[in-house]
């Protein structure tokens, strides 16, 4: 099964994978892809232009193999706001879609706390994104972990 998992930045995508996938499973998430093509000391999430279009390209890449062993693992893709494009490309292959939204509130706190400023407004379009074009995803309001 494909499992896409959408949802504003800090609101729990990762933990939300991390409490269902098998250590089998496959999970893309941009996040990681990113740190672990980044040098040693680097900040988590790091968005620094260039590891960010590396990883995209990781990213791509993982995508289009893992979808061909979805018939041997659960795949986890986190994609925070995926464009009706992918999400029919992502529906070809059966997949799920999850949001995972602990509310607004939670999310811009939590990104105050720990994340860089410029996701606020990552935030701010995923919530705005999700108005216009209603709830179409399966909805997790769930805290995933203590932040």
């Amino acid at each position: 099964m494909l499992y896409v998992v959408t949802g504003p930045p800090a609101s729990g995508k990762s933990n939300w994978i991390e409490a269902r996938a098998r250590p089998t499973d496959i999970v893309i998430d941009l996040d990681r892809i990113t740190q672990a093509l980044m040098g040693p000391g680097a900040p988590a999430w790091s968005q620094h232009p260039t590891a960010m279009k590396v990883a995209h390209r990781a990213r791509y890449a993982a995508i289009d193999e893992a979808v061909k062993h979805l018939d041997e693992v659960d795949v986890y893709l986190i994609h925070t706001m995926p464009s009706p494009r992918w999400l029919a490309r992502y529906r070809r292959h059966g997949a799920e879609v999850v949001a995972v939204d602990p509310g607004k509130d939670v999310v811009m706190q939590r990104i105050r706390d720990m994340r860089a400023p410029g996701l606020q407004a990552v935030a701010t379009r995923w919530y705005a994104q999700r108005a216009k074009r209603g709830s179409e995803h399966k909805v997790t309001r769930q805290s995933s972990r203590t932040w």
